[in-house]
């Protein structure tokens, strides 16, 4: 099973489409339909590597990305997203913190 590179509450930046976000949700493999990957996923990014479910920042929508469209976001920037507070219960040293009990 291949290792995430990313993990929930990390701040990302989408390589194809420019856009910042924050991780919500990690899923080892694919987890979507084969129609919505074939309409949606043009790049066919590989179904057998981590996928993520990220909050776009200045959006009110949330994505579905594969791992290899994704690189870090060095900019230390909060994520401007409605859903956010719903999510994480903190901002610090540029990630998302679920929890202040959380490790």
């Amino acid at each position: 099973m291949p290792s995430a590179r990313f993990s929930i509450g990390d701040v990302v930046q989408h390589k194809l489409f420019d856009y910042r976000g924050v991780i919500v949700d990690v899923d080892t493999h694919f987890q979507g339909t084969e129609e919505w990957y074939e309409v949606v996923a043009r790049s066919r990014p590989p179904k057998h590597r981590p996928w993520y479910q990220v909050l776009p920042h200045g959006a009110q929508h949330q994505t579905y990305v594969a791992e290899q469209n994704l690189e870090p976001d060095y900019s230390g920037l909060p994520i401007q997203h409605p859903l956010v507070e719903h999510y994480f219960t903190d901002f610090n040293n540029g990630r998302y913190i679920k929890d202040v009990q959380s490790h």
